[in-house]
């Protein structure tokens, strides 16, 4: 989508602090980070959120999460855990609406959800 900030930054249009990228998926750190890891994984082609991901036939939504799987390993994360969070739509406040995974860790996150 022409003007898509994940498109572009997936583009490398944008710069970004690159994690992960593969023939799929592109990870980066989230410039506001809500815990000392927060990355983002998003997938290269846009979709708009997760419904949309999820009506695909080809396994995408599963990549992902696979990917972010490994990033969390990558980081150190797998030992003592990390949160994985997307957001969906006006009332599950998706600022960018091109489908993300939220990869929060580093420390000890809230039990609350909101």
């Amino acid at each position: 989508m022409q003007d898509c900030l994940f498109c572009k930054i997936a583009a490398g249009q944008i710069p970004s602090d690159k994690v992960y990228e593969d023939e799929i998926c592109y990870a980066f750190r989230d410039i506001n980070p809500q815990a000392p890891t927060h990355i983002l994984i998003i997938p290269k082609e846009h979709m708009a959120n997760v419904v949309e991901c999820a009506g695909r036939t080809d396994g995408l939504l599963g990549r992902l999460f696979q990917a972010a799987a490994r990033i969390a390993q990558d980081q150190g994360l797998d030992e003592k855990g990390f949160r994985l969070v997307t957001n969906c739509g006006e009332y599950g406040a998706q600022s960018v609406h091109h489908f993300h995974i939220h990869l929060l860790g580093g420390r000890q996150l809230s039990g609350q959800m909101g």
